[in-house]
C-alpha cells in the first residue's frame, strides 16, 4: 500500500470553499482505499489530507483522472501554500 499525509493552508477565509471542492468528487479514484479531508483544529485555514491508496502508480495515475485535474485547477487559486507532505507505507487497520 501506499499512503500520504500532507496538509495545505488555504487562503484566508477559504478553507471550507477548498474542503468543499475537495471532497465533493472523490468516489470515482481506482486504488483508492481511504481519502480525507480534515480541518486543523489549531489555525482557521489549514486543512489535512490523508490517503491510502493500494500502490503509487494508482496514485500518480488519479492525477490524470479528468474530474481530479479539474478539481486541482479549481482549487490552486484557493490555496495559499504547501506545508508537509509525507509519504508512508500503510500495513492495516480499522477500514483497510
Amino acid at each position: 500500500m501506499y499512503g500520504l499525509i500532507g496538509n495545505f493552508t488555504a487562503q484566508p477565509g477559504q478553507r471550507d470553499d477548498l474542503i468543499a471542492l475537495m471532497t465533493a468528487s472523490v468516489d470515482a479514484m481506482p486504488g483508492c482505499l481511504s481519502y480525507v479531508v480534515a480541518k486543523d483544529p489549531n489555525d482557521t485555514d489549514k486543512i489535512w489530507i490523508t490517503e491510502v491508496w493500494d500502490s503509487a502508480d494508482s496514485h500518480k495515475a488519479s492525477l490524470h483522472i479528468p474530474a481530479v485535474a479539474e478539481t486541482i485547477r479549481k482549487a490552486m487559486p484557493l490555496i495559499a501554500g504547501f506545508g508537509d507532505h509525507i509519504v508512508t507505507e500503510p500495513v492495516g487497520g480499522f477500514g483497510l
